[in-house]
């Protein structure tokens, strides 16, 4: 077993890695092609097997948590104290928040600048309401999933959980990243966000995935998990 700070301290870890290869592929991908459109694929699967990996070296330690919609699910379930879910919220925000600062940092600022650091951001002339259902319906199966092949110990595929999860987050990106960003993630919202000072419809971010990662880990706790 591992105590709070080292738990916490993973957490900080995997979700720093997250924004930063995240966050990072969309302004190097920006620097590269300019308007000529994202490449859709490369953005989806850097942010999914950054998960994969991550969640591969970290979760032993902390679950692998990185994102506070698969945590308010620990939540809504009781596996986790409200107290510990703060925690982990802040290390997961302070993770995403140094990663955002560090490629504001580093990289051209014509790169990051003309991508707003990778932060979310919808489409124009999107609706916030459809935006927050996008969002909260490719959460809800990242958390499903998650809770699936992490939690359920009837699941054939845990030995591949990191990647099924990877896989989910990379789907649901590749589904949505056109109209709302795909953030799945608020602490991926957040960190670019502040360290760009572009809070554009930002309460998507955080509404949509946690009202998706609230009713995944409630509904597959309740329909699967609970003994007849």
């Amino acid at each position: 077993m591992y105590n709070l700070p080292q738990r916490l301290s993973a957490e900080f870890i995997g979700t720093f890695a997250l924004v930063f290869f995240g966050a990072g592929a969309i302004c190097a991908d920006q620097f590269l092609h300019g308007a000529g459109g994202p490449n859709l694929f490369l953005i989806a699967a850097v942010q999914g097997l950054t998960f994969a990996v991550m969640y591969s070296a970290l979760a032993h330690i902390s679950g692998g948590h990185f994102n506070p919609a698969i945590t308010i699910g620990f939540w809504v379930t009781k596996r986790s104290s409200t107290v510990e879910v703060a925690l982990y919220w802040i290390a997961q925000l302070a993770g995403a928040i140094l990663a955002a600062l560090l490629l504001k940092a580093v990289l051209p600022e014509d790169a990051w600048r003309a991508a707003t650091l990778g932060t979310p951001e919808l489409v124009r002339d999107f609706p916030r309401l459809s935006a927050m259902i996008l969002e909260a319906i490719a959460t809800f199966f990242l958390v499903m999933v998650f809770f699936a092949t992490t939690i359920d110990e009837a699941s054939i595929a845990r030995p591949l959980a990191g990647f099924a999860v990877g896989l989910t987050a990379m789907l649901g990106v590749a589904a949505i990243y056109p109209f709302t960003g795909a953030a799945l993630n608020p602490a991926r919202a957040f960190g670019p966000a502040l360290a760009a000072t572009h809070w554009a419809n930002a309460g998507v971010f955080w509404i949509g995935p946690l009202a998706g990662g609230f009713l995944a880990g409630l509904l597959y706790d309740s329909l699967y998990l609970k003994k007849p």
